[in-house]
């Protein structure tokens, strides 16, 4: 039996969350302050308190995101003896949740993760004008159709269509220019996908499109210290694992443009032996994707105090 711990993404932030954990854990209280120092703001505040459409912005979410998950982590090393590197075999996070695993994995610092975050938020939201862009799930598919589809849209409008995420369980989500990416709900619609739906983003993540913000990363991360992970990292872009420093610095820049390769991911862990997931941060919405992707494994979410106690009745593989 053995065990990986992944990092949810972009969608799972909501008011409130991490708060519990900073009023029953000093660990937790540790890594707000940490970050709230690093970003020169007080982030917990907008974490706990709101107002939501403050903290749904890109470039607030990502971070907090992040404090959240290594606020879990720091909880479970304090009051349930976790030690990552011999009990986990791989790291993997969904998109922003990739800088939370290396982070836990003690690649980068708190304070660097922080500031990347940010700053990668930022130039997302920036990549693309506002209204310009969209993202739309679609329900029923496998990637290599949704593959298809985004290449017939992309070819009828002379735009940018991407799956930015296979995120396993027939859903994908298409990434690109507004125009190409209502194209391909109306394609898929048109070959029977059981639903097309418009997701409420403010920028087209994971295509092309995004490529002033892969630049922007690229200047960043080459400005930070990258250490070799005491676990190996899943990476999004390959759905297989990475401990070198160099590389993952190359493909968090490609990550910013590419495919987010959730099922793929899951599926390699699982067929390394991987039975047991930990989701540690805000939301449940990866550890539901286990079940989907693996239903031999199983996935538990990790982000409350009561959460912290069942973590502790947990069999070492």
């Amino acid at each position: 039996m053995a065990t990986a711990f992944v990092f949810p993404g972009q969608g799972s932030q909501a008011v409130g969350m991490g708060k519990a954990l900073a009023e029953a854990f000093p660990a937790a209280r540790a890594v707000y302050a940490e970050v709230d120092e690093a970003l020169s703001q007080k982030l917990s505040t907008l974490m706990f308190e709101g107002p939501e459409t403050e903290l749904t912005l890109t470039s607030n979410a990502q971070p907090a995101l992040m404090a959240v998950s290594m606020a879990v982590l720091r909880v479970l090393e304090a009051e349930a003896g976790l030690d990552l590197a011999r009990e986990a075999k791989f790291v993997a996070g969904h998109s922003l949740g990739e800088y939370s695993a290396l982070a836990a994995a003690g690649a980068f610092t708190l304070a660097d993760t922080a500031r990347l975050l940010l700053l990668r938020g930022d130039a997302m939201q920036k990549a693309v004008p506002v209204g310009e862009g969209a993202m739309a799930a679609l329900l029923g598919l496998d990637l290599a159709a949704g593959l298809e589809i985004c290449a017939e849209a992309a070819a009828a409008t002379g735009l940018v269509c991407q799956i930015a995420n296979d995120n396993g369980g027939g859903q994908v989500v298409a990434s690109g220019s507004r125009a190409a990416v209502e194209k391909a709900m109306e394609i898929a619609k048109a070959r029977g996908v059981k639903r097309a739906i418009p997701l409420p983003v403010s920028a087209p993540f994971h295509c092309a499109l995004m490529q002033p913000a892969a630049d922007a990363m690229a200047r960043a991360l080459s400005e930070v210290t990258i250490k070799t992970p005491r676990v190996p990292l899943v990476a999004n872009v390959l759905a297989a694992p990475l401990s070198d420093p160099e590389e993952i610095r190359l493909r968090l820049v490609e990550q910013v443009t590419g495919t987010v390769r959730w099922s793929e991911s899951i599926a390699y862990m699982a067929g390394q032996g991987v039975t047991q997931f930990y989701e540690l941060g805000a939301g449940k919405v990866l550890s539901g994707l286990v079940k989907r992707i693996a239903p031999e494994a199983s996935g538990a979410a990790v982000g409350a105090p009561a959460d912290v106690d069942t973590f502790k009745t947990r069999t070492l593989g």
